[in-house]
């Protein structure tokens, strides 16, 4: 079955365009004006996914993002801006949103991220761990005992966000490393995520894996 979309943009152009081309890549698109034309359009329809501007007239997409996730309203949005930059992503990312999109950008990426979190919603066993974000390019942390707080971003070198990449698309998948990356991504994670580990699929690589917070593992699976 096609996918609902619904994109809540003030731009005429850049609204009628992305419609077309996810019409022609199989969505079912409806669009809004403004944030008060998206409100009345989710008051009878259920969406897949949102693509929200950030930056509108009248009441502005962030403000938008998060009464719809005070009402409840866990639709996965991505959220287009013009403004790029690590701390607006963490702006969009502690108002709810699933992604976030820097203009320009090219409409295969925005189909690639759409399916992504639609997915992400659909089955719950394959997304990143409560607390982990992955947009931007960038690993973010979030509190998940501070609902809205900020995230911020997890200190990577490229090789161990490689090996996170790896792990976590999809969760559980297993991915070869060397094992002093392994090790020095299994520390930092253990810092910030006290329910996930990484253990070793011996002859074959790691694996991330769920764990108990009072599980003795030693990081090894025979």
């Amino acid at each position: 079955m096609n996918k609902t979309v619904l994109i809540i943009d003030d731009d005429d152009m850049l609204r009628k365009t992305l419609a077309r081309g996810l019409r022609d890549n199989g969505f079912n698109v409806l669009t809004a004006p403004s944030a008060e034309e998206g409100d009345k359009i989710l008051a009878h329809v259920v969406a897949d996914a949102i693509v929200l501007d950030r930056m509108m007239a009248g009441r502005d997409g962030l403000t938008f993002l998060r009464d719809l996730r005070a009402r409840g309203v866990m639709i996965p949005v991505i959220m287009l801006t013009a403004m790029s930059g690590a701390e607006n992503a963490i702006d969009g990312l502690a108002g709810g949103a699933n992604d976030y999109l820097a203009k320009p950008f090219q409409l295969r990426e925005l189909i690639l991220r759409l399916n992504n979190i639609i997915k992400n919603n659909e089955l719950p066993d394959d997304r990143l761990p409560g607390g982990l974000i992955f947009t931007d390019e960038e690993f973010f942390i979030t509190d998940p005992q501070k609902p809205g707080s900020a995230p911020r971003i997890l200190p990577l070198s490229g090789e161990e966000k490689k090996l996170l990449r790896g792990l976590t698309t999809p969760f559980g998948n297993i991915t070869p490393a060397t094992p002093m990356v392994a090790k020095r991504l299994r520390n930092k994670l253990n810092v910030v995520l006290s329910d996930i580990d990484i253990i070793t699929i011996r002859g074959r690589g790691y694996k991330l894996v769920h764990i108990r917070p009072s599980s003795n593992n030693n990081g090894d699976e025979k």
